[in-house]
């Protein structure tokens, strides 16, 4: 799994944070003006996010036959950034900048 220096050497990444399943912030890194007020909020977005994809995902498999867990990430972009989450390490990438096969590989390799 990548480390919080790691994430920020990829291209589009501004910053990198680790959260608890229960939304504290474990440790928190930018590249751009991020407060770590603004770090906590978004570990809390980010696991309360995870913990309702967990929550879907295991009814969806159960209901679908297909098999959705464990869930591995998620992502969500709108304007012009996203925010891309593997197990309880995210980071908030320009969009535009994003190469998100190497995202992915960073953040869910291994699971």
């Amino acid at each position: 799994m990548a480390s919080l220096d790691e994430l920020l050497k990829i291209n589009g990444v501004v910053a990198a944070g680790e959260f608890t399943p229960d939304g504290k912030l474990v440790d928190f890194k930018a590249k751009m003006d991020m407060s770590k007020d603004m770090g906590a909020l978004t570990a809390q977005f980010c696991a309360t996010v995870t913990m309702m994809f967990n929550t879907l995902a295991g009814s969806y498999s159960k209901m679908s036959g297909m098999n959705w867990v464990p869930q591995h990430g998620w992502m969500y972009a709108g304007g012009d950034w996203t925010v891309a989450i593997g197990g309880n390490r995210g980071v908030f990438i320009e969009t535009a900048k994003a190469d998100f096969n190497q995202l992915y590989k960073a953040l869910v390799s291994g699971k």
